[in-house]
């Protein structure tokens, strides 16, 4: 289900009109981050669980292809 690009694997993505949301696993780290697009704007930010601490996904390697 993930894209592999480099450091970063887009784990959700959804594009609208004019809007994108995409959610990125950091490979590295397994921090998961939020970016919203919105015409010329958009944001990154990492995702935080209840208590503030950043969602971490478990890092597996991925074969290669």
């Amino acid at each position: 289900m993930a894209k592999k690009d480099g450091r970063f694997a887009v784990t959700y993505q959804k594009t609208t009109f004019g809007t994108e949301t995409t959610i990125l696993v950091d490979r590295e780290t397994g921090v998961n981050y939020l970016f919203y697009r919105s015409g010329y704007g958009g944001g990154l930010t990492p995702l935080l669980d209840r208590e503030g601490r950043p969602v971490i996904t478990t890092v597996w390697e991925e074969p290669e292809q």
